[in-house]
């Protein structure tokens, strides 16, 4: 009997139960027969009774010292595993995947973001120091992975990557959520966001709903810095009462998120965001998964994300800057709740038929399939 292929997985960024890296790509390997390994950050958090071997790298407060000494921890615990495929997600880790590459491996690089917009809407850094540091991810990115494959989480993505194979960041289908009847009782006032929480995410946008509609309340669940919370709080003012935001410093599990989604019957969901070039293309994640759950969305008018919601009629796009078209739309939902209700059943049919991490788990598994059998093809011709 052949053994099954070793697959590792590698991140020094992001969390080791992140939803797309183990949830989605990890397991859906995992179940389909192949030796998965996920090397990634210690996890503090959460109970170690996971079916993917977790081999742990150190986490490093200074994006510095991680971005040197994670990597070369990540590349010699990589290495001694002699995988047959080497899937990794950070940008840093290039030139530790480009040493991993062999005749008869196969190294995916899956980018999960634009980094190039991403690099230069950061608020920490100058615009030279930003447009130095594009400038030469660019040219790293281009000399590393030459002999790489790539995997794109993004549609838009092929436009810069055009070899590369779209595996989407599609939800898994929650079967709670089926069931979860939103008809039997009224919307509360109550709004969700669910993912990181950030400026460019609109944090302070979403932090003044309660002032524009003072009988709203916004729930954030998903990781949130300290001092961007205090600033929260500040911008709501005396209706900061009205802001929760679980996950202060702290990781939201997949499964406790998915929990939020069921424990209240929520308005909408909201990704109110500023207008960046990093976000204005992108088909949000947090969109299909508002959707999952039944929830309509009221989100940015990007001419993207205003054709998505209503191509699906999922949900209503507003100027995020214009405080009356902010409170129409709740105002509308709330008067309207059977409206309110399609725009989430509309959702979630669409989920259950074409936007589901299902369709994207076949081609990723067969994509694995056809890198592999070229591979030993090349390895036998050698």
């Amino acid at each position: 009997m052949t053994a099954p292929k070793r697959v590792v997985h590698l991140t020094t960024v992001h969390h080791p139960y992140d939803p797309r890296i183990y949830h989605k790509e990890c397991l859906s390997l995992y179940n389909a027969g192949l030796d998965v390994t996920l090397i990634a950050q210690v996890d503090t958090e959460t109970a170690q009774d996971k079916p993917i071997k977790h081999i742990p790298v150190k986490t490093y407060t200074s994006r510095f010292k991680r971005m040197i000494f994670g990597t070369i921890e990540a590349y010699k615990k990589a290495k001694t595993l002699d995988a047959d495929v080497y899937h990794f997600h950070d940008p840093e880790l290039l030139p530790a995947a480009w040493l991993l590459k062999r005749k008869n491996n196969v190294v995916i690089y899956d980018i999960h973001e634009d980094y190039v917009t991403s690099i230069m809407q950061k608020e920490y850094m100058s615009t030279p120091v930003k447009k130095v540091i594009a400038s030469t991810y660019k040219y790293m990115e281009k000399f590393f992975s030459r002999e790489m494959e790539l995997c794109l989480a993004e549609k838009y993505y092929k436009d810069i990557y055009p070899r590369g194979k779209c595996i989407l960041n599609y939800p898994t289908i929650n079967e709670n959520f089926i069931n979860h009847n939103r008809n039997d009782a009224p919307l509360e006032d109550k709004l969700l966001y669910t993912g990181n929480v950030s400026h460019v995410r609109g944090a302070l946008i979403h932090a003044k709903i309660p002032l524009i509609d003072e009988s709203v309340s916004v729930h954030f669940v998903g990781k949130c810095p300290s001092d961007l919370a205090d600033e929260m709080y500040a911008v709501a003012g005396n209706k900061k009462d009205n802001l929760e935001i679980e996950g202060i410093d702290r990781f939201i599990e997949k499964e406790d998120m998915e929990a939020r989604y069921l424990s209240r019957n929520w308005l909408a969901g909201i990704a109110l965001f500023p207008p960046t070039e990093h976000y204005m293309k992108k088909e949000l994640t947090k969109f299909f998964e508002y959707m999952n759950a039944g929830l309509p969305i009221i989100c940015s008018n990007f001419p993207v994300w205003k054709e998505f919601v209503e191509t699906y009629e999922c949900g209503i796009a507003v100027d995020p800057y214009d405080e009356s078209e902010i409170k129409q739309a709740i105002e509308y939902l709330r008067n309207n709740q059977d409206v309110a209700k399609r725009m989430g059943e509309n959702g979630r049919k669409a989920v259950m038929k074409y936007l589901n991490w299902h369709t994207e788990e076949n081609k990723l598994i067969t994509w694995y399939d056809q890198l592999t059998n070229q591979s030993m093809q090349k390895d036998r011709a050698e």
